[in-house]
């Protein structure tokens, strides 16, 4: 017998159609976020514990200066972003966004074990006015971190010539009794070292496979995150910033134990442990037990037979990035007074690529948004656009963490917590992932609450606000540098400061960002435009590893001659950059106004 509804008895819904688990909550947000978490957790920590040993690995395993390390480190971290445009696109239209991100892993992974194969220390040697001649170091170490004993000798015929740089820019050759034997002039003095070419081949290898593995798990982790919330739901920035907070989870112990590894076991150990991370983020999404079903699917209508193709592709891909690294370490500078064209022209081919791909996306998109949507679309898109430029500069200064600023860790900073523990400089990058675990959760609750008062700033301000953050940091540091000791060395917690600094800045505009694509897109290309933010973020790479150029320091046998004048290096380079920071942070938030009328009403 059917019952009859009446008023004692109301109409139940039925819900026999619905999956519970879509219901559940994890937090106030969607459970699947925690799968997600999660996930990227995994990935991060496999990308940051490597990227916590990539310059150390360059300058110290295989000797590469300054120049070649800072550079290759900028082209690296710059593919990564860029490879993101095209994953993203592929998913969209064919493979769907979880198939995607376990391709990406697989190959991020494979990336990883492969850099555990780096082969011998190479050898060093110096060139002193055309002749080059063998380096000889004592109580030498082929690890992260230095023991601070290190002697570099010349080694000319039967004589061993002590290496002493000077803090006019030349090097002193000293003899057993340290009498001058000879004085060289800085720009006759060139340091290098004879590596082994099959383990360069091995180790670019490698980090081109991280490159196109991120390309397809980058964008599209986040866009699954994305689907998550129904348009409208306020919930959405608060769930990016968990996520991200997920992202440094991850990046906090995989920056503590692959250094800690490679230190105590060697650098295989460190890349080791970054591929078993990565294996781990791929386990989550290949076995996630039906929790992710109908989020991320392939799209409909989308042909299953060219999968292989897009796979096959993919790994074609792998010698284009490998011809570009070598492309890049291969560049010579501009000739002096070539000017800006000049400048572009003798930019290598990776540098055309994404400047390039960068100019023609922006107008390219804004172009299609005119034409395909409405008035009201388009100009939300002229919103993203313009902060997608603003974020170019924040990550270019930001940046710095990998490159200048390890390398100062390494060379200029004391690093002891107390008198008796010290961490490594590849250790200290963790205090970014530290700050943003403690922080992330009060940020969240910071817009939530400010949102509900309708006193939550505008996308464009929070963008203003982290421009500046991140030029105070680097000011912090440089008000630390007039307290360095008698060795040149700044105390450990003026970088640690830098990091909290710069970590509030992040909170600031990066989940911000991820969730300001997902609102400002138009909902069919929204896979493409975090590919653009990416790319955003790639071009931003690139130039972040010029900007470390500026701050190279002369070294021999990987380490610098004269720590007088790398301080005063680091610290020129970093004050210039602050308020360039500052700058330009000012001049968004004056522009956060009219920004905020584009947006119309989207928070």
């Amino acid at each position: 017998m059917v019952d009859t509804p009446t008023a004692d008895s109301p109409v139940e819904p039925d819900i026999s159609h619905e999956n519970p688990a879509s219901k559940a909550e994890w937090f106030g947000h969607p459970r699947q976020l925690a799968r997600l978490f999660t996930t990227e957790m995994w990935e991060r920590f496999g990308y940051y514990g490597m990227r916590a040993l990539l310059t150390l690995y360059l300058t110290k395993h295989f000797l590469f200066s300054d120049q070649t390390t800072n550079g290759l480190y900028g082209g690296f971290t710059a593919l990564v972003y860029l490879t993101p445009l095209i994953g993203g696109l592929l998913a969209d239209r064919f493979l769907g966004h979880k198939r995607s991100v376990k391709f990406g892993a697989v190959l991020m992974s494979l990336g990883y074990f492969i850099l555990c194969f780096g082969g011998e220390t190479a050898k060093p040697v110096a060139t002193i006015a055309g002749h080059t001649y063998e380096v000889q170091v004592e109580n030498a170490v082929d690890r992260p971190t230095s023991t601070g004993d290190e002697v570099r000798y010349i080694v000319a015929g039967d004589e061993k010539l002590k290496v002493q740089g000077n803090e006019d820019g030349t090097v002193s050759l000293l003899r057993a009794d340290n009498s001058v034997a000879q004085q060289v002039p800085g720009d006759q003095f060139k340091a290098d070292g004879h590596r082994n070419p099959f383990f360069v081949m091995l180790m670019l290898i490698g980090l081109s496979m991280v490159t196109i593995g991120n390309g397809f798990f980058k964008p599209n982790i986040s866009t699954v995150v994305g689907q998550l919330y129904e348009s409208g739901d306020r919930r959405r920035d608060a769930g990016f910033t968990i996520f991200y907070m997920g992202i440094n989870l991850g990046s906090l112990f995989s920056q503590l134990l692959c250094p800690w590894l490679a230190d105590t076991v060697g650098w295989w150990a460190g890349f080791g442990l970054a591929a078993l991370g990565m294996l781990f983020s791929w386990s989550l999404i290949q076995f996630d037990g039906g929790k992710l079903d109908g989020y991320g699917e392939r799209p409909e209508g989308a042909d299953a037979g060219k999968d292989w193709f897009i796979y096959g592709g993919a790994l074609v891909a792998v010698p284009i990035a490998y011809f570009l690294f070598t492309n890049l370490m291969n560049a010579t500078p501009p000739a002096e007074g070539s000017g800006l064209v000049g400048y572009l022209l003798s930019l290598p081919l990776m540098g055309k690529l994404l400047f390039g791909t960068f100019i023609l996306s922006v107008p390219g998109i804004l172009g299609w948004a005119f034409f395909n949507g409405d008035r009201k679309e388009f100009q939300m898109m002229v919103a993203a656009m313009v902060l997608i430029v603003f974020n170019v500069v924040f990550w270019t200064l930001f940046e710095q963490a990998g490159s200048s600023l390890t390398l100062f860790a390494d060379r200029n900073t004391d690093l002891h917590v107390t008198s008796g523990f010290a961490i490594s400089a590849g250790q200290t990058q963790f205090f970014n992932a530290f700050f943003i675990v403690v922080l992330a959760p009060l940020f969240s609750m910071l817009w939530n609450g400010m949102a509900k008062r309708g006193l939550e700033p505008s996308i464009p301000v929070k963008f203003g606000i982290a421009l500046m953050g991140v030029g105070a940091g680097f000011l912090f540091l440089v008000w630390g540098s007039n307290f360095a000791g008698p060795d040149f060395k700044v105390a450990l917690w003026w970088l640690a400061g830098l990091y909290l600094i710069h970590s509030i800045a992040e909170l600031c505009i990066s989940p911000v960002g991820l969730s300001m694509i997902t609102k400002l897109s138009i909902a069919r290309i929204i896979g493409f435009m975090m590919g653009v933010w990416f790319l955003s973020i790639a071009c931003a790479q690139y130039v972040a590893g010029i900007v470390a150029q500026f701050a190279s320091v002369e070294t021999v046998g990987g380490q610098v001659t004269n720590l007088k004048v790398s301080l005063d290096t680091y610290v020129g380079t970093f004050t210039t950059i602050a308020w360039i920071a500052i700058g330009v942070g000012v001049g968004l938030l004056v522009l956060s106004w009219p920004l905020k009328k584009l947006m119309h009403g989207v928070k």
